[in-house]
């Protein structure tokens, strides 16, 4: 009998690991097609198959799995959006070519293109924040001078917050798409810059499964003008007023977008006139998001979605109730990472369940004010969110680090 196979198209630093272990769970043989399959570090730790494939390459992707059916029972394929939104989208053509369950590639396509997903919204009647869309700077600085500052300006494809800031004046505005525009940021195609109003409030979003709300997540970000994680927590304290108001709208949103299969991420601010949307993300939110969700409920979210990708049924019922948080290790400079120190220290931290460092001793240390400047993150879980929070607190206070900046260059 043919052996059973979920195929992963390239992978992802936080959740390809736990995909990976979701998957042998379920007596799955993982096999990941990757244009660089290097660039992975679990799949040579962890002895995983990898394929280089060219996954921009639909063709080139249905000749691998082919290949492969001919071995292999393919039970189902899945991937990961990382920075290039276009590879879920992929993954939801492959789905249909083999006839396997998968995501409507339409839907992510439309999901991908920010500005594509602003006009379904707004059709739909979904509050969501004024926005334009511009090619150059002089389009930029009209769009800005129409909606008002401060607003926020960011690329029409992509995720992490690569390239997306708040500019609060036209001296911030004309910075940051001179850096958009001057080579700086890497562009897949034609430039294409989103001029969005700034959306003051606390920030929110919505894990989803199918046509399901499972839970929404509070988030706190760093200091402006960028938007980096420094804090999640799950659940999200909320009124039961403003629980039903951001579930009915995630639904609205669902539906405005055609979606509905597998997983989704929605953010939102809760702003003056209530909540409104920032983005829909047709897949899960990155780690340390999923563990947050099986730590406050029990609930293994990737689990269940590869279920759904092999026609499985899938459960989300709660097994427990505890909240549990995150809180991201952030470098306050550049230079290079001389020494990291403390993991064993806050690991026995009683109710921490992760400490995790993303990077070596030695390592180069360049801000890019994105989720690449992480340096890891700590998670802990309680029955309570002040016991949480204390946790994280007192985990955090033991773990230190020191980045020695780089040489200033002699005249």
């Amino acid at each position: 009998m043919a052996r059973r196979v979920l195929i992963l198209i390239e992978g992802h630093r936080g959740n390809g690991p736990r995909y990976i272990e979701a998957a042998q769970h379920l007596g799955l043989h993982p096999i990941t097609l990757s244009a660089d399959p290097g660039q992975y570090d679990y799949l040579a730790t962890e002895g995983i198959e990898a394929i280089r494939v060219d996954t921009d390459n639909l063709d080139a992707l249905i000749r691998e799995c082919s290949r492969l059916r001919a071995t292999y029972d393919i039970a189902g394929i899945t991937g990961f959006s990382g920075v290039d939104e276009s590879i879920y989208a992929t993954v939801g053509k492959l789905c249909r070519h083999f006839g396997l369950p998968g995501p409507n590639p339409v839907s992510v396509e439309q999901c991908g293109d920010k500005f594509a997903q602003r006009q379904l919204l707004a059709e739909a009647g979904i509050p969501s924040p004024a926005y334009r869309l511009a090619a150059n700077a002089t389009e930029v600085e009209g769009a800005a001078a129409e909606i008002g500052l401060p607003v926020i300006v960011k690329p029409a494809t992509g995720s992490g917050s690569c390239g997306v800031r708040l500019c609060r004046s036209t001296n911030e505005l004309a910075e940051h798409t001179t850096y958009l525009l001057g080579g700086k940021h890497i562009w897949r195609s034609s430039p294409r810059i989103l001029i969005e109003e700034f959306a003051q409030g606390r920030f929110y979003y919505a894990d989803l499964m199918g046509n399901e709300v499972f839970e929404i997540v509070a988030g706190e970000f760093g200091p402006p003008p960028y938007f980096v994680f420094r804090e999640l927590v799950y659940p999200a304290p909320l009124t039961d007023d403003e629980h039903e108001r951001i579930v009915d709208l995630s639904l609205r949103c669902l539906r405005a977008l055609s979606l509905g299969w597998g997983p989704a991420c929605i953010e939102f601010r809760w702003t003056k006139r209530g909540p409104v949307v920032i983005e829909v993300n047709p897949r899960l939110a990155g780690a340390p998001a999923p563990q947050l969700a099986h730590l406050a409920y029990g609930v293994d979210l990737i689990k269940e979605h590869i279920k759904l990708v092999i026609g499985d049924e899938w459960n989300l019922r709660r097994r427990h109730s505890q909240t549990a948080a995150a809180r991201y290790l952030v470098p306050d400079r550049d230079g290079t990472l001389d020494w990291i120190d403390g993991h064993s220290r806050a690991a026995a931290v009683s109710g921490v369940a992760e400490v995790k460092f993303y990077v070596e001793p030695k390592t180069p240390i360049v801000r890019k004010s994105d989720y690449r400047d992480l340096l890891g993150h700590i998670v802990a879980a309680s029955p309570s969110l002040a016991q949480t929070e204390a946790v994280l607190q007192q985990a955090v206070e033991l773990v230190h680090w020191s980045i020695i900046p780089f040489p200033t260059p002699r005249e």
